[in-house]
């Protein structure tokens, strides 16, 4: 019996392996879709190694990026224009497939987070 515990774990664990291939969407053009209070919320933007431009309601928006490790980084607006925008976003990809990722994020140190889904344009 007490090897048998194991093997339960083992495969209850085996089932919900998620797939992060976080590599494949470190750079390019994106469009993401966020879901606020019912409202749903479409931006696109490109990326490269270290910037972040994005449109977004009409106005484009530049931070600067800063990876953590493979799947999570900190975006920095470069010319904020007010005290919110100051404010850094974390941003953690917790899911791939082959033209999306899944992500969360919020604002460094806020332990409110949101939810989104970045799909590949280009």
């Amino acid at each position: 019996m007490k090897y048998f515990m194991p093997l339960i774990f083992i495969f209850n664990t085996s089932c919900y392996d998620v797939q992060r291939d976080c590599e494949a969407f470190k750079t390019g053009t994106f469009q993401s879709n966020i879901t606020i209070d019912g409202q749903t919320f479409v931006s696109k933007f490109e990326r490269t190694t270290d910037l972040q431009i994005e449109q977004f309601d009409g106005q484009i928006d530049s931070a600067s990026v800063r990876w953590i490790n493979d799947c999570e980084m900190i975006f920095r607006t470069l010319n904020p224009k007010s005290r919110i925008e100051k404010k850094d976003i974390h941003l953690k990809i917790l899911s791939t497939s082959t033209t999306s990722y899944t992500f969360e994020y919020g604002y460094v140190g806020d332990s409110k987070k949101q939810k989104g889904v970045a799909k590949r344009m280009d």
